[in-house]
């Protein structure tokens, strides 16, 4: 299962956060075909203001983002801050994480599974406690990350497609294909990862 393809060690489920030592791992980081160094022809060109998800490295970077960053559940707030986070990948729109301290930690439950990203580690999911009914793996976060991540330890990501989830006030959408949680908004240009025959990107 290692070593397979960068699609296969994204969703590989683990315990074990020491599998990035294994050198199957790294061979598989290895395999991305873009690496943010240049666009490729499918790529859209941005405008002014805009970003091209082309030009975000691999490995990811880190960028700080001071826009005020808002989630809901309906009527229900569930996060609120100026201090996210987002994760910059090639092909990928930014998956914003934030701070726990500006976050309702009361709403979210601990879920058994967890996924791997070569990158940052172990993921581990909550639900989403509403008035209604939990939303299921509806956020996640990395409680033990990578060495080169630790700046995200315990921040929490949430999935748009589930939530509302605002920037500046613009509704985010969601990156497509359901597993990865990009948050696409309009200063964003793609083509990005998650639509058929972009396994590969």
């Amino acid at each position: 299962m290692l070593g397979r393809s960068p699609l296969a060690i994204a969703r590989l489920s683990t315990r074990n956060s020491t599998v990035t030592d294994d050198p199957r791992v790294q061979r598989a980081r290895a395999l991305w075909r873009y690496v943010g160094a240049e666009r490729p022809s499918f790529a859209l060109a941005p405008g002014p203001g805009q970003e091209s998800v082309w030009d975000y490295p691999r490995p990811p970077r880190i960028a700080p983002d001071a826009r005020e960053v808002v989630v809901r559940a309906g009527v229900l707030e569930l996060a609120r801050t100026r201090r996210a986070v987002r994760i910059l990948e090639t092909a990928s729109p930014p998956t914003f994480y934030l701070p726990p301290e500006d976050v309702d930690l009361a709403r979210l439950v601990a879920e058994s599974g967890s996924s791997f990203c070569e990158w940052k580690g172990v993921a581990r999911y909550y639900s989403v406690e509403t008035e209604a009914q939990p939303l299921t793996a509806a956020a996640w976060a990395y409680p033990e990350p990578q060495p080169d991540f630790v700046a995200i330890r315990d921040y929490v990501a949430f999935y748009p497609g589930k939530l509302e989830c605002y920037v500046a006030g613009e509704r985010v959408r969601p990156q497509p294909g359901g597993f990865y949680g990009g948050w696409v908004t309009s200063e964003l240009v793609g083509p990005w990862k998650g639509e058929p025959g972009s396994g590969g990107w």
